[in-house]
Formats: structure tokens, C-alpha cells, sequence
């Protein structure tokens, strides 16, 4: 499908997908909207859980097998539709400051273009311009394998359709960033919300956008506390789902 490089209200870019009238962020705002949802209501408020249980060990020097060993010095987070790569960033850009460690996996069934990355405004908005380095390093880097990309934030991209996630009691914290329901309904269903249910450890939690009554209901069927949050600009509410103990 053809994709164009548009600027959202906060002068931040996304991608357009003209055929189905979509983009991969919020026209209110790509980086408001990330740091709204997948930063202060799911990387802050599972930090402010986590950090202060342990001392948190560098993982420089750490093999890319040992990573995978994820101990609970670090926050496992799984996103749910890779895209650009600003969520990612983002969050390696914030646990730097936070001094949090961070095992991060993105799932992404369609990767964006290195052409269509190259036109994105991402380390200039975010006042990141020093690590633009970064942000390509995690593009750049191989699909399905483990990379260090900092001392303290490893990355694996996996390239899979949402519906094949079989991972187990594994990550303490999901992005779900699909493509709306209006567009792409299937992603949306108890089936998904299993897989993530069954991915996230005890105490887990999941963050998304979304607000619909038909996906907070999808989530309360498959066993997620399910509560929702003001949402970022433009959007009235978002979603925040957690696994009990």
C-alpha cells in the first residue's frame, strides 16, 4: 500500500496510509501521543513499581543470549506493532534518564522502509539530535535476534503476525499499538488479548490508545483488570489492563 510522510500537530511525522484513511500515530500529535500513553501510563508507572526492588546492574558486557535471561533488574517490555521505531526510542531515550534497564521486543508484520525512516523527524523533535546514531542503529540492526543498542537497553524485532505470539509469562509490560479497529478489526479480538494475557508475567500490564467498550470488553473476557485513563490529545480516554497475581 502506498504510504506518505505526513506532519502531525505537534510538528512531529508519521506514515499516511491513504487507502484506509490511517496513520501509524495520532494526527493530534505522534509524540504527544507516545509519551502520553506508552511512556507516562506504561514505562513511569511500571518503573515507579519495579525500580525501587532492585539495584539496577549495567548490561554492558552482557551477551546477547544473557539478555535474553531477562532478571528482574529490568523491565521486559513487548510492543505490539513496531512501526517507525518511536515508541522504542522513546523508551530508550527515558530509561536513560530513569537509569532503568530495559529488554525491549517490537513485533512488526509489515517493517517501514529505510527510505520512509530516513524522512522522519523523531530525534529533532524530541531534542535527541545526539543520538541520532541511535535511532538508526535500531533500524538498522537485524530482525530476530537479540542486539544491545545502549549499555542498558537490548533490542529484538521480530517480524510476525500478531496472531502467531506464543511467548510465556514474559514481559512485565505491552504496548499494544495496532492499527485502529475500524481498519483492522481482527487485531482487536479475545484471541489477541489471550496471547497478550498469556506474554505478560504476574502483575503485567498493558497500555493502549484504544478506549472502544468493544476491546475493553475483549480484554475483561480473557482476565485483564482493565481501567481507563484520560487520554492523550484529541482522544477522550485510552485503556490500562494489568494481569493479577
Amino acid at each position: 500500500m502506498k504510504r506518505e510522510i505526513i506532519v502531525t500537530a505537534d510538528g512531529s511525522t508519521t506514515i499516511y496510509i491513504p487507502e484506509w484513511n490511517e496513520q501509524y500515530h495520532s494526527k493530534h500529535g505522534a509524540i504527544q501521543e507516545a509519551y502520553h500513553v506508552f511512556i507516562k501510563h506504561g514505562l513511569l508507572y511500571c518503573n515507579e513499581r519495579y525500580h525501587s526492588k532492585n539495584v539496577i546492574k549495567p548490561l554492558k558486557n552482557v551477551t546477547s543470549s544473557e539478555v535474553e535471561k531477562s532478571g528482574s533488574d529490568r523491565i521486559s517490555i513487548l510492543e505490539i506493532g513496531f512501526g517507525t521505531g518511536l515508541n522504542a526510542f522513546f523508551t530508550l531515550l527515558e530509561a536513560e534518564k530513569l537509569q532503568q534497564n530495559i529488554n525491549y521486543v517490537g513485533i512488526e508484520a509489515y517493517p517501514v522502509s529505510a527510505e520512509d525512516i530516513s524522512k522522519l523527524n523523531y530525534t529533532k523533535e524530541l531534542k535527541a539530535e545526539n543520538s541520532a546514531s541511535i535511532f538508526k542503529k535500531i533500524h538498522d540492526v537485524s530482525w530476530e535476534e537479540s542486539h544491545l543498542i545502549t549499555d542498558s537497553f537490548s533490542l529484538t524485532k521480530r517480524q510476525q503476525f500478531f496472531s502467531e505470539i506464543d511467548d510465556e509469562s514474559s514481559f512485565d509490560l505491552i504496548y499494544f499499538d495496532a492499527f485502529g479497529a475500524r481498519v483492522q478489526p481482527e487485531l482487536w479480538t479475545e484471541d489477541i488479548f489471550k496471547r497478550m494475557y498469556r506474554a505478560l508475567k504476574s502483575n503485567g500490564v498493558l497500555v493502549t490508545y484504544a478506549a472502544k467498550g468493544s476491546v475493553r470488553r475483549a480484554m475483561q473476557s480473557v482476565g485483564f483488570l482493565v481501567e481507563k485513563l484520560p487520554g492523550p490529545p484529541g482522544k477522550r480516554e485510552m485503556l490500562r489492563a494489568w494481569k493479577e497475581a
